[in-house]
């Protein structure tokens, strides 16, 4: 079990500037391995600084994952469930408590929090990207009991080509406002500034932009993980999420290309941000953190998009660079609800989050407690209570073993994630294995009772459900395959 270690006191107080992208899968990066992604300025931030080899979202679904980044706990703490159950300032964030000792705390970008009118923390919000519906998100993925049918599913295959759509022209202008913020930040040393800028790319639609699409050109796209889920309960989220059945096979390798060519364009705006924090004098007194809200599966196991605990999914990129930060690899298993007390530290400020002793190590820590005393074995719990899952499931990452239990269901689902990255074979039943998985369920139920927490979840939902008007109203609310930008 993990025992929680205090960063050094020494640890410089300084700025702090949060780069965070959307549907960033761990694996589609050069600095993670991966053999044709070109993400040469996160390469560089590697270098530099830490690269955290089992980072991980809280939940893979945009709304619950951004929730658990701004107050640093997880979903069945923030009962921020589904993409209709926003965070709103309901809960005390790491933007408040920046704002109240008094700093300057500011975001550039998506947020997926409800809307404008609420108190999130931040000074300001600038280029904001709220929910959609007025608030209420996609309130169709309360309907899980039973699961209606989604035809926007055939709108990935659709969008997929050479040119600018709407979220890499949202980039753009995320990118240039976040200069011209960093251009204008105070240069006063004892009171340094935090900046979260969030893009939207490489979030499908799968549209790139020529210059980032040409760089693939003649490139052999690796192939996708042919292994398709055996589990009950992924079976009936494959029927819902029935994205493949909408591609040619032409259509699926464009869409791989596609989809590295907006990581190629994320990262040079990722590029054009660092290099005006240089040129504002400041980058030596900066944290530079590197995060996305979850991953894409892209095709692998027969899936797209997120919505399932396969690493393509739930494993994301985390870098971290700035000073006192030693480069290195770090192989302890962190997770975005790390992130809140991370910025504490890093500004300088006692770090906000409940004692933490054995048994209790998966709790909210900084990220500079790890880097001098990695924790390999450190507990990582990641929840799905949204669209598409007839039941909420669970997955405990400790060690090299990777656990999903699926409430009420009679099986789960291990992996050997040493022995076995692309996760092909299910040890979950294996003989050879019977008490791995009574064990990490044993943990897993140390942290939270799955049954317990898939009741309040749907419990919750069906209060969402009546406040909105029932099945039938919800049923003929708008739609999308992804959130639309206002005008």
């Amino acid at each position: 079990m993990s025992q929680y270690h205090k960063p050094q006191t020494s640890m410089p107080r300084g700025n702090v500037l949060i780069l965070c992208s959307d549907e960033h899968a761990r694996s589609a990066a050069g600095c993670y391995g991966h053999p044709v992604a070109m993400t040469p300025t996160l390469d560089r931030l590697a270098a530099r600084g830490v690269r955290f080899t089992r980072a991980y979202t809280p939940s893979p679904i945009c709304i619950p994952a951004r929730a658990s980044l701004a107050t640093g706990l997880h979903v069945h703490e923030t009962r921020c469930w589904s993409s209709a159950e926003p965070y709103h300032g309901q809960i005390e964030s790491w933007m408040h408590r920046v704002r109240a000792r008094g700093h300057r705390v500011s975001s550039v970008g998506k947020l997926h929090f409800r809307s404008g009118a609420d108190d999130h923390g931040f000074e300001e919000e600038l280029e904001p990207m709220y929910l959609a519906n007025d608030g209420e998100g996609w309130p169709q993925g309360l309907l899980r009991d039973p699961l209606p049918p989604y035809d926007e599913v055939t709108q990935l295959a659709a969008g997929v080509g050479i040119g600018e759509s709407e979220y890499t022209q949202y980039d753009r202008r995320v990118t240039e406002k976040a200069a011209a913020w960093l251009k204008s930040a105070p240069r006063d040393g004892d009171r340094p500034w935090a900046l979260f800028v969030s893009f939207i790319s490489p979030h499908y639609p799968l549209t790139a932009p020529p210059e980032f699409h040409a760089l693939y050109d003649g490139l052999e796209m690796p192939e996708p993980i042919d292994a398709r889920p055996s589990h009950p309960v992924l079976r009936e989220m494959a029927k819902f999420w029935d994205y493949d059945r909408h591609f040619t096979p032409e259509a699926r390798l464009e869409a791989r290309r596609c989809y590295y060519a907006l990581c190629s364009f994320l990262d040079d705006n990722i590029r054009k941000v660092l290099l005006t924090l240089e040129e504002s004098g400041q980058a030596e007194n900066t944290t530079i953190l590197y995060i996305s809200d979850h991953g894409e599966m892209l095709g692998n196991h027969g899936l797209w998009t997120k919505s399932v605990m396969y690493e393509d999914s739930v494993a994301i990129p985390m870098l971290m660079a700035g000073p006192a930060i030693k480069a290195g690899r770090n192989d302890t298993p962190v997770s975005l609800t790390d992130v809140a007390a991370t910025v504490d530290v890093a500004m300088g400020a006692e770090p906000q989050f409940k004692p933490v002793t054995a048994g209790d190590g998966w709790q909210g820590r900084p990220l500079q407690a790890f880097i001098d005393r990695p924790e390999p074995d450190r507990e990582i719990l990641s929840e799905y209570h949204d669209g598409g899952s007839p039941t909420g499931f669970f997955m405990l990452r400790a060690g090299r073993w990777k656990y999903v239990s699926y409430a009420g269901a009679p099986t789960a689902q291990l992996f050997d994630l040493e022995q076995d990255p692309d996760e092909l074979e299910d040890l979950g039943e294996s003989p050879a294995h019977k008490e791995t998985p009574a064990m990490m369920d044993a943990r897993l139920r140390a942290i939270l009772d799955p049954e317990e927490v898939n009741e309040t979840a749907f419990a919750d939902q069906a209060r969402v459900l009546e406040r909105l008007g029932g099945r039938e109203k919800v049923s003929a609310m708008p739609s999308f395959g992804h959130t639309p930008l206002d005008d």
